[in-house]
């Protein structure tokens, strides 16, 4: 999962890194959608690495009392 998290952090880098510097009225706000984006990509990764066992204990007894006993 760490190898995951790196690899979202390079892509970061690499989609604020590239300016391209063309004045088109017509690109639009694309860093302010992406950094949304990537940030929640993030937050889920981090809730993940964190909480995997928990949640995945309560998918299990959700899963268990909807099926019955």
């Amino acid at each position: 999962m760490q190898q995951a998290l790196m690899a979202l952090i390079d892509a970061i880098g690499r989609v604020l890194g590239t300016g391209g510097g063309s004045a088109d009225s017509e690109r639009g706000d694309v860093p302010g959608w992406v950094l949304v984006t990537v940030m929640t990509a993030g937050l889920v990764m981090t809730l993940w690495l964190v909480a995997d066992d928990q949640l995945s204990q309560i998918f299990s007894d959700a899963i268990g009392s909807v099926t019955g006993p």
